[in-house]
């Protein structure tokens, strides 16, 4: 049914409306970091109940899973580039989780992840969040062109 995913402009039309529609409707901005933290507080006790942005998180992770059943075939052809073409599976695992690990705790340090900053800091115009999305895109891009210059 869903062979290929869909294009990027559909996509991000669809997320700059979940942005708009968070700021209009709860004056609150958009983050994963934010979400994953509820989960983590409800499920050590530490919150009575799952917040919004939990379940903008589970319903993120929840429709990229209901998407790859409903296509039947992984949409990612290539794997993970690099990681997949020199290392074994669990290897590939492994480096995976801890780089997550890092990125949470990293994003979690910093009081924002790339999303909450480009999405929700960016749309309202905050210099600290157009400096950290400056930051991660030219950092992005020069690792791309690091690894494209020694692979």
């Amino acid at each position: 049914m869903l062979l290929e995913r869909p294009s990027w402009y559909v996509l991000g039309s669809l997320l700059g409306l979940v942005v708009v529609a968070a700021f209009a409707l709860l004056n609150e901005r958009v983050g994963v970091v934010g979400g994953f933290a509820d989960v983590v507080e409800r499920v050590t006790g530490r919150r009575p109940a799952l917040g919004w942005k939990a379940w903008f998180v589970i319903g993120v992770v929840g429709g990229g899973l209901l998407f790859r059943l409903i296509a039947g075939a992984p949409t990612v052809r290539h794997g993970f580039g690099w990681l997949t073409r020199n290392l074994d599976g669990g290897l590939v695992a492994v480096v995976l989780v801890l780089a997550g690990v890092a990125i949470g705790y990293g994003a979690k340090a910093a009081g924002g992840c790339t999303s909450g900053n480009g999405l929700g800091g960016c749309a309202t115009g905050s210099r600290a969040s157009l400096t950290a999305t400056g930051t991660f895109m030219a950092t992005a891009i020069g690792v791309t062109f690091l690894l494209r210059a020694v692979t």
